[in-house]
């Protein structure tokens, strides 16, 4: 559980880090120093065996071998690391030592086995001095030892130094703990520092971030927070106080749209029963005068001025009886009664009486249906109303300047579901942007004798079959309406043919 914790990672992996490069660190100085700590010692051993090389070769040459011995002893005591010098006969019996009790004794099996492998030096164990560096030289029969020691002989003896490394090893000990306390007290004062900063300027504030969060989501968007500083950190927080304002804005917006909706939908609904009852008082005297009107209008002859007025009359009246239908349709609505319909059968018989309409003459019809669309389960008199009115719509936009009506179905998938889609496309002047998000609310309207309701109630009859009615435009070029309506789902043991 600690390590989903960012910060702990992070500390975490720097604090590895940092041991692993002050470990090595120090692995490579103590190695350096230890190498260097017996390569002095090295030195020492050889610079004392060229020194008594010297001083014996001196001594020799002159015969003067009791010189020898006392030389050994005095060198061999003179220094506390020096366990022994020695010269042995290469058959391993010591003949001069700086220890008398040595002399005619085998010498030491490490040393000996320096001198038959060859080497010059190495380091043996020995159970009186510990761990031993020894040194080998051997003094071969020159022409001023061949007075004593003939010319038989090519090797006389073999000078021995032995040195004791436990001092050499104790001072690495002590090296070896000192680097290994200094590393980990750095490295603890590091991983102290790390935490520190990092608890101190990365995990308090987002803390604080993450809190503030939380009472966000409970839906306090008061909350704001106060950087601390210009960093990575302070302009995370800035933008989120920048985020929460726009936040507690939009809310307090969105809140005066909702109440101002919620009292606009009050108020329409008042005048929406009001209207509904006022056009049910209008209707039946409005009846009366159009049958009236008709009457009077067949008793005046043909060239008669009169009998135009009349007829401007009966079609006013009739204008009045469409928004009085409306307006009961609005206030009330029939209750869909729906049935299983193909939508290309009810957009050709829609079209038949759009077509009648005096101000499509000079417009051109493009139909665009797609074969073997699956049926809908809709009211087909409410779907053809709908299309009807965005047709003759269209109709109007184009009558002035004339274009192109096309009129197209198709099958889509929305969400893993089918749709079938109606596109009703105009080549008229366009809705323009700010008037485009209010098409569809009811009473309002551009045109001098519409009543604002026509868009509404289509889209209200295409939401109660469950399906969207949207539109695009654009300024100049058209407008296309698109209505989508659900594939019908047969119930059990229903016949598809039926629709």
């Amino acid at each position: 559980m600690i390590f989903k914790s960012l910060t702990t990672r992070v500390i975490v992996t720097l604090v590895g880090l940092l041991s692993v490069g002050i470990g090595t660190f120090t692995y490579f100085n103590l190695k350096r120093e230890k190498d260097q700590l017996v390569k002095a010692t090295r030195e020492n051993a050889y610079l004392l065996l060229d020194t008594i090389e010297r001083s014996i070769y001196k001594s020799m040459s002159v015969g003067d071998t009791q010189d020898v011995q006392v030389m050994l002893q005095m060198v061999g005591h003179s220094h506390s690391k020096l366990i022994g010098v020695r010269i042995f006969h290469p058959q391993g019996i010591v003949l001069k030592s700086s220890r008398p009790e040595e002399v005619g004794m085998p010498v030491p099996e490490g040393d000996y086995q320096l001198f038959i492998n060859n080497r010059k030096e190495g380091v043996y164990s020995s159970d009186a001095f510990g761990e031993v560096l020894g040194v080998i030289k051997p003094i071969y029969n020159d022409v001023l030892c061949q007075r004593c020691h003939g010319t038989k002989k090519r090797l006389i003896g073999v000078l021995n130094v032995n040195y004791s490394q436990v001092e050499t090893n104790r001072r690495i000990l002590e090296a070896t703990r000192l680097s290994l306390v200094s590393t980990g007290a750095v490295i603890l004062f590091c991983a102290a520092a790390i935490s520190l900063v990092i608890v101190r300027f990365v995990r308090q504030p987002l803390n604080n971030l993450i809190d503030s969060m939380a009472r966000v989501e409970e839906g306090d968007l008061s909350v704001r927070i106060t950087p601390v500083a210009e960093d990575e950190i302070g302009r995370l927080i800035v933008s989120f106080d920048s985020m929460v304002g726009k936040l507690d804005k939009a809310k307090r917006e969105l809140e005066e749209y909702h109440f101002q909706q919620m009292e606009r939908a009050d108020r329409l609904a008042s005048v929406g029963e009001m209207a509904a009852g006022i056009a049910h008082e209008i209707k039946n005297p409005l009846a009366g005068i159009s049958a009236a009107m008709t009457i009077i209008r067949q008793d005046f002859s043909d060239e008669d001025p009169r009998k135009e007025i009349i007829g401007e009359v009966v079609e006013q009246v009739s204008r009045l009886d469409k928004t009085v239908n409306d307006l009961l349709f609005f206030g009330k609505p029939t209750p869909p009664e729906p049935t299983y319909a193909d939508v290309n059968a009810i957009l050709r018989k829609t079209l038949l009486f759009a077509l009648q309409h005096k101000g499509g003459k000079n417009i051109a019809k493009s139909l665009d249906l797609a074969d073997g669309l699956p049926e809908i389960f809709v009211d087909p008199k409410q779907v053809q109303q709908v299309f009807l009115n965005l047709i003759l719509n269209a109709i109007q936009a184009m009558q002035a300047d004339g274009g192109t009506l096309t009129v197209g179905s198709s099958l889509v998938d929305l969400d893993g579901k089918g749709w079938v889609r109606t596109t009703i496309a105009d080549t008229g002047p366009g809705i323009p942007e700010p008037i485009i998000g209010k098409i569809f609310t009811p009473f309002f309207t551009t045109k001098a004798q519409g009543t604002g309701l026509g868009l509404a109630i289509c889209h209200k009859l295409i939401t109660q079959h469950g399906g969207t009615l949207s539109v695009t435009s654009e300024d100049g070029k058209g407008t296309v309406f698109t209505i989508d309506l659900p594939v019908a789902a047969y119930e059990e043991g229903a016949p598809e043919e039926e629709a």
